[in-house]
């Protein structure tokens, strides 16, 4: 089949309409959302049944658009929320239903400060029929030669053309039509995120909340459930569910988990509250490159802050198996972010994040001031891609990690720090020392003392209690201008 000889249909298509609130401007998103997916759905459905298609069928992601012909400056204190020079702006939107609370947010900003309306139409960029099912958990869309006609021939497939990175990456060009970038994630980019995350973590994307910890061993996951389970026992908490993969909602202390029989490549728990206000802890294992992906795809629900809360060898001989790690540096050996943050660039402590871990642990283990120092040492943390570094030659590896004065080392830290740097989302990092390979003790069954045990049990609830200090914290506190570059999107 051949798409020459079929006749091309769409949805009837719709004005513009300009709106200077952004309830009425969000809503419209939706209506419009709603009208392509039902229609490539609809007629996708009608395919599967076996209807010769009649047409190739194609519709079009919403699209919200900003153009301003003033210079005036906005508020300076705020990293986002308006367009640094005049011009037109647009984005293309996807499940406006799911980024609701944030669309709101970023348009009423946007109309604010730049005192100007945004009209609400349709984009250029056409919806593919993989994303317009996604939340229709009962269709698939079948390999290429499972259905009698080719996929290709009757609806969109993804892009890789707008499927990447360049907006975040500072690369991108202007729009076809000249507007510049309002947001950093084109429509198709985030439906791509949306779909891998499913995949990857077995829970739904609506379950992620906005703050979120990541951890490279099990046993935090099950004091995150113990600790989740004691904050639903506690109405004062403000905690509402708990929510393990394969989308288990429990919303009593007592409730029951099954373990799934197959887990995901990087099971995920949600400890929620309303708005989204709740902790998200994804157990990523070892290594950069599910760091990586995890953080690559959560980027696109525009969390406040991501944390890492792991292992590390510590690299101190005055270190002690179960002291803390506060990294206040990166040295970055982890290879897999070379293509898109060299790493000539630095990766700043961001101090709003250092102040919450480091007040978090004091208030978990009663420690403070001077005495703190006893288990929690600040300094660099190196991040490598190679698990067992300590068997090769150890002089260049150790004069490197001299050299840079890191005081732990991990797989993983760097990584992270490094993609919330280029994604623009806080991050911060504190580890557990549960070997020290450079001074004879290597991580073996039976190594773990009682204090390690416990500080380990602590370390979780320090991530929590970090977490819920900078959730206290205004919102453009934590997104300062020291992750946003000299050209940004309006939105955040």
């Amino acid at each position: 089949m051949n798409d020459d000889f079929l006749p091309l249909k769409t949805p009837e298509p719709v004005e513009r309409i300009y709106y200077d609130d952004a309830e009425a401007a969000v809503a419209r998103l939706m209506e419009l959302y709603e009208i392509s997916s039902g229609f490539l759905t609809e007629h996708f459905i009608a395919c599967l049944s076996g209807e010769k298609p009649q047409a190739r069928y194609r519709a079009f992601y919403p699209e919200v658009r900003l153009t301003t012909t003033s210079h005036t400056k906005a508020d300076s204190r705020l990293s986002f929320g308006h367009v640094t020079l005049p011009g037109s702006y647009s984005a293309s939107i996807t499940r406006p239903e799911l980024f609701a609370t944030y669309l709101r947010e970023q348009l009423g900003l946007l109309m604010e400060n730049q005192h100007a309306p945004v009209a609400v139409g349709y984009s250029e960029i056409p919806m593919p029929v993989h994303f317009a099912i996604s939340t229709r958990t009962d269709l698939n869309v079948p390999q290429e030669g499972v259905l009698k006609f080719s996929l290709r021939d009757v609806f969109d497939v993804p892009d890789l053309n707008t499927v990447n990175d360049d907006i975040v990456n500072g690369v991108a060009q202007s729009h076809a039509d000249g507007a510049g970038h309002l947001a950093p994630f084109t429509a198709q980019r985030v439906d791509y995120s949306l779909a891998r995350l499913a995949h990857y973590t077995a829970t739904d994307p609506t379950h992620f909340q906005n703050f979120v910890l990541f951890t490279n061993y099990q046993f935090y996951v099950d004091e995150f459930e113990a600790v989740a389970r004691q904050m639903l026992g506690d109405p004062a908490s403000g905690y509402t569910a708990f929510v393990a993969p394969g989308n288990q909602v429990i919303d009593r202390s007592d409730g029951e988990i099954v373990p799934l029989t197959k887990m995901p490549q990087m099971p995920s728990y949600h400890l929620k509250r309303d708005g989204n206000q709740g902790v998200t802890l994804v157990n990523i294992g070892v290594g950069p490159s599910n760091a990586k992906t995890a953080t690559d795809h959560i980027a696109v629900l525009r969390p406040h802050a991501w944390l890492m809360v792991g292992h590390c060898a510590g690299l101190r001989n005055s270190q002690s198996l179960g002291d803390f790690v506060l990294a206040h540096a990166y040295l970055r050996e982890d290879h897999v972010l070379d293509d898109d943050l060299p790493v000539w660039v630095p990766i700043p402590a961001l101090a709003e994040v250092q102040v919450a871990l480091q007040d978090a642990v004091a208030e978990v283990t009663k420690l403070d001031g001077y005495e703190l120092k006893r288990i929690m040492r600040t300094g660099t943390v190196a991040t490598i891609d190679n698990r067992n570094w300590e068997l090769r030659d150890q002089s260049g590896p150790i004069h490197r990690l001299s050299l840079s004065r890191a005081i732990g080392l991990d797989m993983e830290s760097a990584t992270i720090a490094a993609n919330g740097f280029r994604f623009r989302v806080p991050y911060g990092t504190l580890l557990c020392v549960s070997d020290k390979p450079l001074h004879g003790e290597l991580k073996l069954p039976g190594m773990a003392t009682d204090f390690y045990r416990t500080q380990v049990a602590n370390h979780l609830l320090i991530g929590v209690r970090a977490m819920e200090k900078l959730r206290d914290m205004p919102l453009e506190r934590i997104h300062s201008r020291k992750l946003r570059s000299f050209s940004e999107t309006a939105f955040l």
